[in-house]
Parts: C-alpha cells; sequence; structure tokens
C-alpha cells in the first residue's frame, strides 16, 4: 500500500483543536477525548463550566463546502421538525468553520445505546423514524451531494482498485470477472425495480451510527448522506438468515409507512445495494490507507486471505440478486 502521501490530519494536533473551539468565542478546559471515526476527526471537547460538545474535523477535499452545508441543511430541518437528527450548532449564523487550514462544525453532545433490533417494537421504533427522516427527505434534492448509483458504487471502485494494482496478481483477473458478473447482477436488480423515486437519505444507516435512548432511536452522523432509493436506509438493519431478515424487515416497514409510503418495487434492489457496498467499501479501505488511522484500524486488509473472501462474497451475492425480494406484503 502506498504511504507517500502526507496525512490528512497530519497537522490536527490538540493545540489545533482547541484554538479551532475557542475561536467561536468558547472557552476550552483543555479535555479532549477522541471518537470513533475514521472518515473524519471527532472529538469530545470539555468546555469552562459548560457541558461539553463534540467538534467534528472533514477530511480535507473529501467534500466541497456546498456539499456539507447541504447535510447541515437537511439534519437543521429534521430537527426543526422535532424528528431526533443531531444538527450541527450555529455560531453567528453558520455551521460550517474554519481554523489552521481545517473546517469543522460543532454539535450537541448525544449519548445513547446500541438498539436491541432483536425485539418487534425497536423494527417498528426505527421504522417509524425512518419513515418520518425520508417524509422531509422527499421535499427537496441536493444539489451538491451524490446519488447512489452503479457506476460510483461499483464500476468506478472496480476499476480504481484493479487499475491500481491492489489485488494479489494471482486474484486480478479472478476478481474482475466475478466483479462483472455482479454489476450484470446489480443492473438486473435495477431493471426490475424500475424508476424509483429518488430521495435524500441518511445514507450510513448502520448500527453504529443509530443511539437508543428513553425517548428512542436519533442518528448521530449524516457525513454519506446522498441521494438514492429509500431501501438504502433499510437494508443495513437487517441480519442473520433470509427468514429473519424477512420478519426484521416486515416490522420496519409497518412503521416506516405510517409516517411514509414505501414503494415494493425497491425491494429487488436490496441485495443489489449490498453487492454495491462490498465493492464500495474495499476501494475505501485502499483510497485512505495513507491515513495512520486506517492501517491501525484495519491490518487484514489487502492481505490475500481479505480478497479471497471478498471473491466469495460477491459469488454469494450474484446467487441472492437472481432470489425474489426478501420480503412481500
Amino acid at each position: 500500500m502506498d504511504n507517500a502521501h502526507t496525512p490528512p490530519f497530519a497537522g490536527l494536533t490538540p493545540d489545533a483543536i482547541l484554538d479551532a473551539v475557542e475561536s467561536l468565542g468558547l472557552r476550552a478546559s483543555g479535555s479532549l477525548l477522541a471518537l470513533n471515526s475514521y472518515e473524519n476527526r471527532v472529538y469530545q471537547v470539555g468546555l469552562d463550566d459548560e457541558a461539553p460538545l463534540v467538534a467534528k474535523f472533514y477530511r480535507p477535499e473529501r467534500w466541497s463546502d456546498e456539499a456539507i452545508l447541504e447535510e447541515h441543511a437537511f439534519s437543521l430541518q429534521l430537527a426543526e421538525r422535532e424528528i431526533p437528527a443531531v444538527p450541527p450548532l450555529v455560531f453567528d449564523g453558520r455551521t460550517l468553520h474554519s481554523h489552521g487550514g481545517f473546517r469543522f462544525a460543532l454539535f450537541a453532545r448525544r449519548g445513547g445505546r446500541v438498539p436491541e433490533l432483536d425485539r418487534d417494537e425497536t423494527l417498528q421504533w426505527v421504522g417509524r423514524f425512518l419513515g418520518r427522516i425520508h417524509a422531509v427527505g422527499r421535499t427537496e434534492a441536493y444539489r451538491h451531494r451524490p446519488t447512489l448509483d452503479i457506476q460510483s458504487f461499483g464500476r468506478e471502485p472496480m476499476d480504481f482498485l484493479l487499475n491500481g494494482r491492489l489485488l494479489p496478481p494471482e486474484l486480478e483477473e479472478v476478481y474482475r470477472g466475478v466483479a462483472e458478473q455482479a454489476l450484470q447482477g446489480v443492473a438486473r436488480c435495477f431493471e426490475r425495480a424500475g424508476a424509483v423515486a429518488q430521495l435524500r437519505l441518511h445514507g450510513d444507516c448502520h448500527v453504529g451510527n443509530l443511539l437508543w435512548t428513553d425517548a428512542g432511536p436519533h442518528f448521530v452522523d449524516f457525513d454519506d448522506s446522498r441521494t438514492g432509493p429509500a431501501v438504502q436506509d433499510l437494508w443495513m438493519l437487517l441480519s442473520g438468515d433470509r427468514a429473519e431478515q424477512s420478519r426484521q424487515l416486515g416490522e420496519v416497514l409497518a412503521g416506516y409507512e405510517d409516517f411514509c409510503e414505501f414503494d415494493l418495487r425497491e425491494l429487488n434492489l436490496l441485495e443489489g445495494l449490498r453487492t454495491l457496498r462490498l465493492m464500495h467499501y474495499s476501494a475505501w479501505l485502499a483510497r485512505r490507507w495513507h491515513d495512520p488511522a486506517f492501517p491501525a484500524a484495519f491490518p487484514w486488509f489487502g492481505a490475500q486471505r481479505y480478497w479471497e473472501e471478498q471473491i466469495l462474497a460477491l459469488r454469494e451475492q450474484i446467487a441472492l440478486m437472481d432470489e425474489p425480494p426478501l420480503w412481500s406484503c
């Protein structure tokens, strides 16, 4: 892996973090706690005589200012409608700030626990929550954020990995053949679904971004928010065998449709979207390898066994994409 690039957060020292927070007129106590984040850098920052805040420093050159501000506007719209997202705080009319060469935003600290997604009532509650988010997401369109599609999440990641010679040489052609077959399967999924609606999504709706309190669920990170079909925010909540995932999906949809109509044609996309995520994830890890946080957190990436497992996973997805939709009413 290439480590020749300058690490993207090399200059983000503790003093730089505190100086950035204090540039907004706050008084930091000096307490810093790094929170779990790889794409960006996120810290809990202690303040004098006030509750701690969360400071998020954006990865340089990933998003334009306009794209970040669109995400901020979406989460602020949700909060205005009392939908439990965590929007950025506003200072002097602005949510996005810059200091020392880094862009950052501040958020209220919101805790929570992992939701018990094995319980029907929890799945229905999460479904209602997502239905409310998507009802707002449909009201206007993103202009500066990308769309989840086969090209950006499948074809381009595959080309990046193969053109960069990032696989063991003996597995390159095997991966190419399986990935091409997988992309053909994804295309068939989209053909079966037809022209489904596109809306503003959370975009990365896995259990790590969903926290639970006695008041219910809330999301803590809209950084991957983009345009796409509603089912993208549903399928990552599912786990287990086909029968268990089918049951879970039925409960989620029961809650979802209390607030937002769901087009059942989108269920044809579920395994296709799962396939695209597999391909996109490998390329994402490869692109970020010059960031020291990635080799430390993902030491298994790039090994022979990793790519063999990816090839096997894609073969499994090829078969799954030809099966009937996971759930029907």
